[in-house]
């Protein structure tokens, strides 16, 4: 008798769409109570304790008590790309296929992959980075040049500091709705704190969806060259 392989729990734990849905809405790096991801899944807040359950015991999901409240929220920005990825190579679309070219929704658009742009405002500031030499790609992986250093220091994202965290410097992430490269890891999450600091981008009404201001399409088309609508 052999032991199940991991890869099959693992299918089991995301397979559920009750629990694909929580996951995916706690996508965006923020803290939810089970009665929130109840109404998110369609489904009882004692069925929804259920699932929380075994994203619990997977590892999938992090639980956290405030006051009388108890907050699940993602465990690791790990395990948001490695989610990020099995969405993009597993979305049932054929883009090259489609003889029509229909317009982006929202969340499309732009918003947020637990801490870091995603949508193609993320794949536009990656190719922009790449393109103007702040950014080189390497295997999976991005490297910061040494413009790229004096860009960031002078944003106020300082690489040294940057470079002591124990997380992936900075991860080329597959976009699901793009079929491209966005930036993850401690570099993509320091240019959306920086995006939010500097107000280039405000959150929707929706769940994870990015909206850019007028400041935002000013100092991005000037500082990235980046043509934002």
């Amino acid at each position: 008798m052999y032991d199940e392989p991991p890869m099959s729990r693992i299918g089991a734990l995301i397979g559920s769409p009750a629990r694909a849905f929580m996951l995916t809405e706690l996508f965006d790096g923020r803290a939810l109570t089970a009665t929130e991801l109840a109404n998110v899944a369609g489904v009882s807040p004692a069925t929804a304790s259920e699932h929380l359950a075994l994203l619990l015991s997977g590892g999938f999901v992090v639980r956290e008590k405030s006051g009388r409240h108890q907050y699940y929220s993602m465990a690791s920005a790990d395990i948001a790309n490695a989610l990020e990825q099995v969405i993009a190579q597993t979305a049932n679309v054929n883009l090259a296929a489609q003889p029509v070219k229909r317009p982006r929704l929202p969340i499309q658009n732009a918003r947020m992959c637990y801490d870091h742009i995603a949508g193609h405002l993320g794949v536009s500031i990656a190719d922009a980075l790449v393109r103007n030499g702040t950014l080189i790609a390497l295997d999976s992986d991005y490297e910061l040049t040494p413009k790229g250093e004096e860009l960031f220091e002078r944003l106020g994202a300082a690489p040294t500091v940057l470079r002591k965290s124990n997380r992936l410097f900075a991860r080329q992430c597959l976009d699901w709705s793009e079929r491209r490269h966005h930036v993850a890891g401690v570099v993509g999450a320091a240019i959306a704190s920086l995006a939010f600091e500097k107000k280039w981008i405000e959150r929707a009404k929706e769940r994870r969806v990015l909206t850019v201001t007028p400041k935002g399409k000013r100092d991005l088309k000037s500082i990235f060259g980046i043509e934002a609508w």
